[in-house]
């Protein structure tokens, strides 16, 4: 009995290692199928012991943990996809709602509390602090979130009747953390609006972070 014991412990040990690897790790997706290894252990553990809140625990984590580990892979292949497209945001389409809006609506302005990222898809937007005027297959309003005060640094207005694609801001920043290609992609882009508005007027992102990690 005492050996038959000690046998079971050893998916107890091997649960409690992989729980402690998965603490330990940045990246989601070796985090997620370390966490299901655990997770299988510790229901061997439990349901051989038996230890049945241990048991009803890790049952229900495993599902919980291999649906996200199903949102990490679909987003990585809409990622690998953009890699080999003309157009690297045309990844981000599945992520994307589509609006309609007519010349003179302002999607926001200067000041702001943003809420979602936006990627012309028809039309033409102006942002008139800038004098800057984006057409199709552009995104922006991305600068908000990179910002200490968290709030628009220009306004947006249509100069046609548009249609805008947004994305949420939880998507979005998720994107951005998970997926060094996209990161650097939006990392590169706000480079070049830094460069630029700053020749326009410097005063625009005073607030603007240090920090690229959002």
């Amino acid at each position: 009995m005492g050996q038959e014991m000690d046998y079971l412990e050893i998916f107890g040990w091997l649960g409690a290692i992989f729980t402690l690897s998965a603490y330990s790790m940045r990246n989601m997706l070796p985090l997620r199928c370390i966490a299901l290894a655990a997770n299988v252990a510790f229901i061997t553990y439990g349901a051989l012991v038996p230890v049945y809140p241990m048991l009803a625990l890790h049952v229900s984590l495993f599902p919980l943990n291999l649906f996200r580990l199903w949102e990490i892979l679909v987003s990585m292949r809409r990622m690998n996809e953009a890699r080999s497209s003309e157009r690297p945001l045309d990844v981000l389409r599945p992520f994307l709602k589509p609006t309609r809006f007519s010349d003179g609506d302002v999607l926001f302005r200067r000041g702001d509390t943003p809420d979602r990222v936006y990627y012309v898809d028809t039309g033409t937007v102006e942002l008139p602090e800038l004098g800057e005027f984006l057409t199709a297959g552009t995104l922006f309003g991305e600068m908000a979130y990179f910002t200490d005060s968290a709030a628009r640094t220009t306004s947006a207005i249509c100069r046609s009747d548009c249609t805008i694609l947004t994305i949420d801001e939880k998507t979005f920043m998720s994107l951005y953390r998970q997926h060094p290609e996209f990161g650097h992609y939006v990392i590169r882009l706000i480079a070049q609006r830094l460069i630029k508005g700053s020749s326009v007027n410097s005063d625009l992102y005073d607030g603007f972070k240090t920090s690229p990690d959002g």
